[in-house]
């Protein structure tokens, strides 16, 4: 069963935006290394919320949760990640998705 990765990011201190562009660039072939197919990537956000006003959006489809789980857990994204954590807020979950007529 698919399984999707949804981050949002805030990215409040413009001065640190180049750290967190490595990072965007670092991490798509990790992510793309366990399967992970992006569906979402995207600065183009438009807030309906007053209170929700993220900067950037991914959507990220993995074929389990065991790929998703395998890719943010390795060590090479693991060794990479601290440009994230330094330079953006992020907000992540995990969705479980469906088969065809599940719905």
């Amino acid at each position: 069963m698919s399984c999707y990765f949804l981050v949002q990011i805030f990215c409040t201190d413009q001065q640190k935006r180049s750290l967190y562009d490595e990072y965007i660039h670092d991490v798509k072939p990790i992510v793309e290394s366990y399967g992970g197919e992006y569906l979402i990537r995207s600065d183009d956000v438009v807030s309906l919320s007053q209170d929700w006003k993220p900067d950037r959006v991914i959507l990220i489809r993995f074929s389990n949760r065991e790929k998703l789980d395998e890719c943010f857990h390795s060590q090479a994204y693991l060794n990479m990640s601290y440009k994230r954590e330094m330079s953006v807020e992020s907000h992540a979950i995990i969705i479980g998705g469906y088969e065809d007529g599940d719905m």
